[in-house]
């Protein structure tokens, strides 16, 4: 296997191991190994479909708890939460989503939730855990979309979808026990972008708008010359070349950069509902999430950002085994239902 040039360069990652046993919490670390012990290939040295065959966090996730002999059962790691798969409309047809819905009496809020992995790779299965999570900590319904991908897909179509999808939800909200008045959007990593732009794009639509945004590592602008970028530019399981390797699949062109869906710091964000941000501190996004946060409150949005330390990127979904994550949930769900248990809307208008 060490002549497989797919492979992680053995000496930067060799360093990234030894940086990581120095800032990574404890059980940030064992996930760290444990998904290291699964095998995964250098994403950026990959081809699309290669990259999408990888393991993943939630696969590590899954590894270390058997491991521990441990439940991996979704519905014993996050009790009181049932989901079932359906199709949504998307922009250009139909579209896989998952919907979490909690114990309870409904009708219940809406979470309209985006997926990471760099409008590339991954899916809805892959981010099950942070979806799920989120269900239970706001109480609400939380519906997860699989958005056409890249590069099969290119730049827009993700966020066509993303707004075809709210618009899917405000009108079908009734039929998933949800209350379309208390909608919110949200998101992870390339989905964090998508739920920030989702709220802009709804409100220059003139759709009945959000409630609340919560946007988990979102990207947010385009320069890989960041603090955070350099900090972090080897660290795991995101580094620098990733974030290259995925920009350089999703575009038409590099001007497509300077688009204000994409870089958000450049977007007229008047107007959007109050914004929750989470970042990480070994990730190469966590200065996307600060610079974001800065021109939200220039625009008059209301916005609160924690970050968590000794934790990297994918972190939030790994509630199972990694403690701020925990935390992480239950913080985004406080903020998500505050929102959410105001008054509801009027009735919104026809779409």
């Amino acid at each position: 296997m060490s002549g497989d040039n797919k492979e992680p360069n053995a000496i930067l990652n060799a360093l990234s191991n030894t940086i990581a046993a120095i800032r990574a919490d404890d059980d940030m670390l064992e996930l760290a190994k444990a998904h290291e012990g699964l095998h995964p290939k250098a994403i950026e040295k990959l081809t699309p479909e290669e990259a999408r065959r990888q393991p993943t966090i939630a696969d590590a996730v899954h590894a270390l708890l058997q491991s521990k002999g441990l439940s991996t059962d979704p519905a014993v790691l996050v009790p009181g939460v049932r989901s079932r798969d359906t199709v949504v409309d998307g922009a250009a047809g139909v579209l896989p989503a998952r919907v979490f819905t909690p114990e309870g009496v409904g009708p219940f809020p809406v979470i309209l939730f985006f997926h990471g992995g760099g409008w590339v790779i991954a899916d809805k299965a892959v981010y099950d855990a942070g979806a799920r999570g989120l269900s239970h900590a706001a109480q609400a319904v939380v519906v997860s979309v699989d958005y056409r991908q890249a590069p099969e897909h290119k730049f827009p179509a993700a966020w066509d979808d993303a707004l075809a999808a709210y618009r899917w939800v405000l009108s079908h909200a009734g039929e998933i026990d949800g209350d379309a008045t208390r909608l919110a959007l949200a998101g992870e990593s390339a989905g964090g972008n998508l739920a920030v732009a989702t709220a802009v794009a709804v409100r220059d639509a003139g759709l009945p708008p959000p409630l609340h945004v919560l946007a988990v590592y979102p990207v947010a602008q385009t320069s890989l010359n960041t603090e955070s970028y350099l900090e972090n530019a080897i660290a795991k399981p995101l580094n620098r070349a990733m974030v290259e390797w995925f920009v350089g699949h999703l575009l038409n062109d590099p001007d497509e950069k300077k688009d204000p869906r994409l870089s958000l710091v450049d977007a007229d964000l008047r107007g959007l509902p109050p914004v929750t941000l989470v970042n990480a501190s070994i990730d190469p996004l966590r200065n996307d999430g600060d610079k974001l946060a800065t021109a939200l409150e220039a625009q008059g949005v209301a916005v609160e950002r924690r970050v968590y330390d000794g934790v990297a990127h994918e972190f939030f979904g790994a509630a199972a085994v990694v403690e701020k994550a925990r935390q992480a949930q239950a913080y985004a769900g406080q903020r998500l239902s505050r929102s959410l248990r105001q008054s509801p809307r009027t009735t919104p208008s026809p779409i």
